[in-house]
């Protein structure tokens, strides 16, 4: 979330750091419904209020990216596998996985017994249609090169107009994308109690995919309902029926999501009803915490001091590190950042302490690489294209350009909330201080903004946007957003040399010479200053005090605790008062 992941895109924590909030609080918990057990009345009665920000874009497992896509998704739906509380690869529809010698295949055997939350049966058969799904071109799914790897995946993505060619590609994946029974034979459809077998085959070695299996491309929704619905199927919350911890209850565009505890979740049933909101003004969100219509909400910079000066919130603050790294995006194919001296020259514009100090009121830290701290490939020597006015005016000299005279207009987009109005008011003066050029301010409504952020056609001159982790590994950072047709492409970023390069390290069984071939690749992705690296984000958020169990992590870009919503438990009592 990329993930990437990956991510994985968030409004990629841009709701802790640049967007924001959540919407419409609702007004208290659930009163039980008539015919209800004991327990099953207790469970009604517990609603986590949380305030997730901007609604999603996109809530089809196989076409999402974004932060908050991913985090409604991992309500409803669960994996092959997952990430415990500590982001190591764990067992989730999956009971168990094995690759042979060379890595070259993957096969998994799912629990017995499996079910979607309305009762029907989950087998290998729905994992297998999602798979091929991510890969059929016709998806033109956001993370669909993340499976590449599997023969034929590819070329069948890249076949166009050609019948023939795209035939034989899917005949190809059909074969790599295999569910059976245990002996091998061959299921007969999605009631197949005994299909409980899935088989991946790759082009090349891929021990890392088991990993990747954990990802929102996997999620069983169901063909039969998408089918029927059509391509908005994802809007009716009645055709998310899912195998995750959660059931939709309601699903208002704009306005509301509501998840009920999954009865028929093979794990842990979640303790508590959860109510996500999604209201984009932070300031707002804020208010509505201090009155108690919120138990979580993201903690933005604008009210860290009032947070640190009151002896209650103070106590409810939740600073933690992230996952994530934000930069000035330039798109690459818009003049005039086709040139990777005038990139240069603004890189150099940039000044991070200031934005970090001054905007973010030190919930972040300055950055001048991809990775961030603490994730394995962090570069800790990379000090290339750092704040240098004189050398951001020199960059642009040097350019085709001659000097910012004759550059043509630049435009800053940016999704529209007062605080974010603030906030890119601040950088596009400090673009007028360094540089003197007057930048265009373009504020864009929330969800049309990560849309027009998602497409190579419509994204902006400019913009900020970042990546927050899918999984702790350099593949996710650099292979999975920069490799030419992954998510750099969205502004026109290609380079054959970095994408061998790529081929190579996540193909290394060796894990010394991986992690070199990964490092070598970060500093050529650097090399051409593809984008300005900003600042990596700290996890932020108010929690109230009757809210307990929480599984913290640094890749808690959505909400914290969704990495183990079934730990999570409320004090009615101390809510309700």
């Amino acid at each position: 979330m990329n993930r990437q992941g990956r991510f994985v895109l968030a409004m990629l924590a841009i709701v802790v750091l640049m967007l924001s909030a959540c919407a419409a609080p609702t007004a208290g918990p659930a009163a039980p419904v008539a015919g209800e057990t004991g327990s099953e009345a207790a469970m009604a009665d517990k609603v986590l209020r949380v305030n997730l920000g901007t609604f999603p874009d996109m809530l089809d497992p196989q076409k999402s990216s974004f932060v908050n896509e991913i985090a409604n998704l991992k309500m409803i739906y669960e994996g092959l596998t997952r990430q415990d509380g500590d982001l190591v690869t764990v067992p989730a529809a999956a009971e168990s996985w094995a690759y042979n010698d060379d890595a070259t295949q993957l096969t998994f055997t799912l629990r017995d017994g499996l079910m979607y939350s309305d009762g029907s049966p989950l087998n290998a058969e729905r994992f297998a249609y999602s798979i091929r799904r991510n890969i059929n071109p016709t998806t033109a799914g956001e993370y669909a090169a993340i499976t590449d790897e599997i023969v034929g995946a590819p070329e069948w993505r890249a076949c166009g107009e050609d019948a023939a060619a795209c035939e034989a590609a899917m005949a190809q994946v059909m074969e790599s994308v295999k569910a059976t029974h245990a002996d091998g034979a061959a299921c007969t459809g999605y009631d197949d109690a005994e299909c409980n077998t899935l088989t991946l085959t790759f082009s090349r070695p891929a021990p890392y995919f088991h990993v990747v299996m954990s990802l929102w491309v996997t999620f069983p929704a169901k063909e039969e309902l998408i089918t029927a619905a059509g391509e908005n199927w994802w809007l009716d919350g009645a055709n998310h029926i899912g195998n995750g911890p959660f059931v939709v209850d309601t699903l208002e565009q704009g306005v509301r999501a509501l998840y009920t505890p999954n009865a028929n979740y093979w794990g842990e049933v979640p303790q508590v009803t959860v109510d996500f909101a999604f209201v984009t003004d932070s300031a707002v969100a804020f208010e509505a915490y201090k009155n108690n219509e919120f138990d979580i909400i993201p903690l933005s910079a604008e009210d860290l001091e009032v947070v640190q000066a009151d002896s209650v919130l103070s106590q409810e603050a939740n600073i933690y590190p992230g996952s994530c790294t934000f930069a000035v995006m330039f798109h690459q194919l818009k003049e005039p950042f086709t040139d990777q001296k005038v990139r240069e020259g603004f890189a150099h514009a940039l000044d991070r302490e200031g934005w970090v100090g001054d905007v973010l009121r030190g919930l972040g830290s300055p950055t001048l690489t991809w990775i961030p701290p603490g994730f394995p490939g962090y570069d800790a020597e990379e000090n290339r294209w750092g704040y240098d006015p004189e050398a951001a005016l020199q960059a642009i000299a040097d350019s085709s350009y001659g000097s910012v005279e004759n550059l043509p207009p630049i435009t800053l987009t940016f999704s529209d909330t007062p605080r974010n109005r603030t906030r890119n008011e601040w950088l596009a003066a400090k673009f007028k201080e360094v540089l003197g050029i007057d930048v265009t301010l373009d504020p864009v409504e929330s969800t049309t903004y990560t849309a027009l952020t998602k497409d190579i056609n419509t994204a902006p001159q400019v913009f900020i946007l970042g990546w927050c982790a899918d999984y702790p590994d350099q593949q996710n950072w650099l292979s999975v957003y920069w490799k030419t047709g992954a998510f750099g492409e969205r502004i026109g970023y290609s380079n054959p040399e970095l994408d061998a390069l790529l081929v190579q390290a996540d193909t290394e069984l060796d894990p010394a010479t991986r992690d070199q071939l990964y490092a070598d690749a970060q500093r050529m992705l650097t090399d051409g200053a593809p984008v300005a690296f900003m600042w990596n984000n700290v996890n932020s958020y108010l929690v109230k005090p009757w809210v307990s169990g929480i599984v913290k992590t640094p890749q808690d870009s959505g909400w914290p605790g969704d990495i183990a919503p079934w730990t999570i438990d409320i004090d009615t009592a101390a809510q309700s008062q």
